[in-house]
């Protein structure tokens, strides 16, 4: 399993926009095969930041939700387009 958190900072004029790209992101990344769980939350402290709880299956599949036609448009034509920062935290489970 690849569980990962994406945060990001966006400006908050941007914040409706942000929003409904996320919601098609999430819809999208969900139908993936490989996709165990696509989760995107506004911060409640911070309104203008995003932070994405996302679960895969493996590598691979985190890798084919990188290289899905949604991602570019929703991710990288969108989200990336407006953020103002980003990190990624790669997380391991404990079972």
């Amino acid at each position: 399993m690849v569980s990962l958190i994406v945060r990001m900072k966006f400006a908050s004029e941007d914040r409706a926009d942000v929003t409904e790209t996320l919601r098609a992101l999430a819809a999208a990344s969900r139908q993936e095969p490989g996709c165990v769980s696509f989760f995107p939350h506004h911060s409640e402290d911070d309104p203008d930041t995003v932070l994405i709880y996302e679960r895969y299956k493996d590598e691979s599949a985190l890798a084919a939700h990188r290289a899905s036609p949604h991602f570019n448009q929703h991710a990288v034509g969108g989200l990336y387009q407006k953020m103002r920062e980003r990190n990624v935290e790669n997380l391991i489970a404990v079972d």
